[in-house]
């Protein structure tokens, strides 16, 4: 069997190097703590994957999108997790789970693009920077690696040093993706909708969408990419299909089941030492409207959910500043509001994380924003 190695393709000029010797050797690493990002793309609905059942105004603005949350784990007494997330539900009573509800990047329209670009780059608004701010982290971690599992290296990334990217053939098949786009173009069609949408929730709970299998396979590579002495030690996968305009229930089920099954399989692999050293952060572009739109789903909307998992998380709690899902604390009238910002969570969480001071952490990886690194307790020391 071919080493891993024979497999890596660097994000600059270290592509030439590893595919004239496929054999090359990586140094140590300079240190045993790891991190990898797991991006959300197409805007997740935080208010789903923890539902604020505690809240009086959230069972009539959510209509049936409500009804999975009556099966997940009621983590306190207003917060309730999808019941699609059973691995991260144990992980947060072993306290290696930690929840941020009520947050955001600093980006307030709508647009994936700009929004991803928004929380890739760091910057203020979009394209305001053209690095990332995970290179920028590896820039103070000197002697250590970072790897992409994905076709090319994103935004987060990108910057001065040279990251590698791993693909997979066997990566989760993207006929999923393109038929749940397909979906949204039936969403209005009286005949076609309705049996569109009863097909795809068939498939679904057949389990032959990209769910736990994919999302198992993801998590192992990854944590064999960032294993052993020489493994990586800053990673990010990148999720897509959280675009859920029709069909939400059933769509966001498959998705987190996927989403659990990834960062479960990671910690498998890792192995309890090694993810005793480990925080992982789950994050969207932006979250989803408050109230159910008239075709099963949810539209663009800003406040959404944060997740810290690992070994090395002050897990088992929530932190949110809830601002109430009443119509007049809905931002713009429609949105969660967003009373956490998500560029000091990161700030704060790599500062603890890896020994940094936190408003150097906070200057060098949001110049533009700057935030004031978020002090809670985030990161067992």
């Amino acid at each position: 069997m071919l080493d891993r190695r024979k497999f890596l393709f660097a994000g600059s000029a270290g592509a030439a190097a590893l595919l004239a010797n496929p054999s090359i050797a990586f140094a140590r690493a300079e240190t045993d703590k790891r991190f990898l990002f797991i991006i959300q793309r197409g805007a997740a609905d935080g208010l789903a994957i923890l539902a604020p059942t505690g809240d009086p105004a959230y069972s009539g603005l959510r209509g049936d999108l409500a009804k999975d949350s009556a099966s997940g784990t009621r983590v306190d007494p207003m917060f309730t997790l999808h019941p699609a997330l059973a691995e991260t539900a144990k992980m947060y009573a072993a306290k290696q789970a930690l929840l941020i509800h009520a947050i955001a990047s600093p980006y307030r329209d709508r647009s994936h693009f700009d929004g991803q670009n928004v929380l890739e780059s760091g910057a203020a608004r979009a394209y305001g920077l053209k690095d990332g701010w995970m290179n920028r982290l590896l820039a103070q971690l000197p002697g250590d690696r970072a790897i992409a599992l994905s076709p090319a290296v994103p935004l987060a990334l990108r910057g001065a040093i040279p990251v590698e990217s791993y693909a997979p053939s066997a990566l989760p098949n993207a006929a999923d993706d393109l038929m749940l786009r397909a979906g949204d173009l039936y969403a209005r069609d009286v005949q076609l909708g309705p049996l569109w949408n009863q097909a795809l929730a068939a498939r679904a709970k057949a389990g032959e969408t990209a769910g736990g299998k994919g999302g198992a396979a993801l998590g192992t590579l990854a944590a064999r990419q960032m294993s052993g002495a020489d493994g990586a030690r800053i990673g990010m996968i990148e999720t897509n299909g959280w675009d859920t305009h029709t069909g939400q229930n059933y769509r966001l089920a498959a998705q987190l089941k996927q989403l659990d099954a990834t960062i479960a399989a990671f910690r498998d692999g890792l192995g309890s030492a090694a993810w005793a050293n480990t925080v992982v952060l789950v994050a969207t572009e932006f979250g989803r409207t408050a109230k159910a739109n008239g075709t099963g789903g949810t539209d663009h909307g800003t406040g959404s959910v944060a997740m810290l998992m690992g070994g090395a998380v002050a897990g088992g709690r929530v932190i949110a500043d809830w601002p109430s899902l009443a119509t007049g604390a809905l931002y713009e009238g429609r949105d969660l509001k967003p009373t956490s910002d998500l560029d000091a969570l990161v700030a704060g969480a790599m500062a603890q994380h890896f020994g940094l001071d936190p408003a150097r952490a906070a200057g060098l990886l949001f110049p533009e924003t700057r935030p004031t690194a978020m002090a809670q307790r985030l990161v067992i020391a």
